[in-house]
């Protein structure tokens, strides 16, 4: 069995997988969310990261001198690529984020944050959708944003300046599969990771190379529409995805929104929207009357000043629904 190198128990986790590209080893990471018994580790090469850098750099437009702020924990997949790629472009990373020319965010970082960079800083945002609104946002703040969809498995899948725009990441083949127009997202790419450590995953591989996690998602010509992993909410009897609610609602949310269930004594549960504006509230109400089934409404609606996220920079979905109950 080949060395593997766990990053985040080195202190210089950056340092760690240069060591493990000139000796070899393969790299485990750790994903999002898994922590204790039902912790994993994804397992890859460091070439699988090193093949995919001369298209990030043009993507992103990283050279030598520039500096990058990456405030989330090394421990996330995104960010410790963000900081490995920084110094193999010659670049470093960026203490203060006054003093940065790029940074790497996820939407809701983006959103509590955004405003501390100059004008004119290129923002990579990954880790959940970014909603055209919110990219919109952005650019009226000045800043230049990058958006991409991929997966701690997969690695780089597609990249736009949204959700809504997303092309084939340079190297990378999407193929939708199991219905006619929308379906499974497969990717065949140099990019993917070799498998688990530890618990399994959602990971499937077939013969062909392909892979895919889960994700669902549509083609409309090249460009790649992501729906989301099923993830649902059991209300009287009907089952709602909680990507096919929040994706109607944040396409005209001024603020950032997370949709989440809460507990309920004779439903079951509730379909609740935790807000970060509460202006925000009557538009929301109204836009789901008219693009949403009865089934699907929210019917829980609460106010808070930040969202929770989790480790990784995400809206912590469980805190929320803890905090809702």
């Amino acid at each position: 069995m080949s060395r593997r190198t766990r990053p985040e128990e080195h202190p210089d986790p950056v340092e760690a997988v240069f060591e493990a590209h000139r000796t070899g080893a393969l790299l485990s990471l750790a994903t999002s969310g898994s922590t204790g018994s039902g912790r994993r580790e994804v397992v890859r090469t460091t070439q699988s990261w090193w093949c995919s850098f001369d298209a990030y750099s043009d993507l992103t437009g990283i050279r030598a001198g520039d500096r990058v702020w990456v405030p989330g924990p090394l421990r996330s997949t995104m960010n410790l690529f963000a900081a490995v790629h920084a110094r193999w472009a010659g670049g470093s990373l960026a203490g203060d984020p006054a003093t940065a020319t790029h940074a790497c965010l996820t939407p809701t970082q983006l959103d509590q944050r955004g405003h501390e960079l100059p004008r004119g800083t290129a923002v990579v945002v990954a880790g959940a959708h970014l909603s055209a609104p919110a990219a919109t946002r952005a650019a009226d703040r000045g800043l230049r944003v990058g958006h991409y969809y991929g997966a701690a498995e997969l690695s780089f899948v597609a990249w736009g300046t949204s959700s809504g725009d997303l092309l084939p990441f340079p190297g990378v083949e999407l193929d939708i599969r199991d219905a006619p127009r929308e379906g499974t997202i497969w990717v065949r790419s140099p990019y993917l990771c070799d498998g688990y450590d530890g618990a399994p995953g959602p990971l499937v591989r077939d013969a062909s190379g392909w892979a895919t996690v889960g994700d669902l998602g549509r083609l409309d010509g090249r460009a790649l529409r992501v729906l989301g992993r099923p993830e649902a909410i059991v209300t009287g009897g009907a089952t709602v995805l909680v990507d096919d609610v929040e994706r109607v609602l944040a396409s005209v949310a001024r603020a950032p929104i997370v949709v989440h269930a809460v507990r309920h004594p004779t439903m079951g549960q509730l379909v609740a929207v935790t807000l970060t504006d509460a202006a925000d509230r009557p538009a929301l109400e109204q836009h789901a009357r008219s693009h949403l089934p009865s089934s699907h409404r929210p019917r829980a609606w609460r106010v808070v000043p930040v969202l929770p996220l989790t480790a990784g920079g995400k809206p912590d979905r469980a805190r929320l629904q803890e905090q809702a109950g």
